[in-house]
């Protein structure tokens, strides 16, 4: 799911910073460039992992900022394909259902990819699955299991915001890359589902010693 990138950059320390030790100010530079970043073809940059090298800083003229040519090494969240991760139920729409990972919501199970006879319940705004007569719910906040099936990387296209009348935003920009996922497996959705089971199955299995210590007996 994390994979360490190596990626060299210029950065600026700035004189206020001055007062931390270099590591810790060059840290704190990368984290606030690249932190909950998206990075084409990297993916998300989660923190940066350690300092590989560093130059001698060049201080800019007329600006007090130290220029310093990098090499770090970053955490990045780019899960690979069948890897299965647990997150939450954000929301739903007719589309399909967005995954919420705490550090990012950046998780879309399209409804292509939800199990055989699932519907969407627009009183209810959830995704239903008929499970032989019994409704299943994908409800919001849900535990879930699911299986990484591709990205996606969108092009992005210029920042240009467009607004109606009331001066409120008609279109946002979308997300430039996203994980594409599935639960239509056995043993993926809801954790609950399948939890319910294996205690079943468990209890079942308790029986069955039981019978057999008193066999022995």
């Amino acid at each position: 799911m994390f994979i360490l990138t190596t990626i060299q950059d210029l950065i600026q320390i700035a004189p206020e910073d001055f007062t931390k030790p270099s590591a810790q100010a060059i840290k704190d530079v990368v984290n606030a460039k690249y932190s909950n970043r998206i990075v084409p073809n990297i993916g998300l940059c989660i923190c940066m992992w350690d300092l590989l090298s560093a130059t001698e800083g060049l201080i800019g003229h007329g600006t007090g900022l130290v220029n310093v040519n990098i090499e770090f090494r970053m955490t990045v969240f780019r899960p690979f394909r069948g890897e299965i991760i647990y997150g939450r139920i954000k929301s739903s729409n007719p589309e399909g259902i967005i995954i919420d990972l705490e550090f990012t919501s950046e998780v879309f199970i399209p409804y292509q990819n939800l199990p055989e006879n699932t519907s969407y319940s627009p009183s209810e705004g959830v995704w239903i699955w008929n499970s032989d007569g019994t409704e299943l719910f994908f409800d919001k906040g849900e535990p879930v299991l699911f299986r990484v099936e591709h990205e996606e990387w969108i092009d992005q296209r210029p920042t240009i915001v467009e607004r109606d009348d009331k001066g409120e935003i008609v279109e946002e920009r979308p997300t430039a890359w996203r994980v594409i996922g599935s639960m239509a497996q056995p043993g993926l959705g809801p954790a609950l589902w399948w939890g319910e089971e294996e205690e079943e199955e468990e209890e079942g299995g308790e029986e069955g010693d039981v019978e057999m210590d008193g066999a022995e007996g």
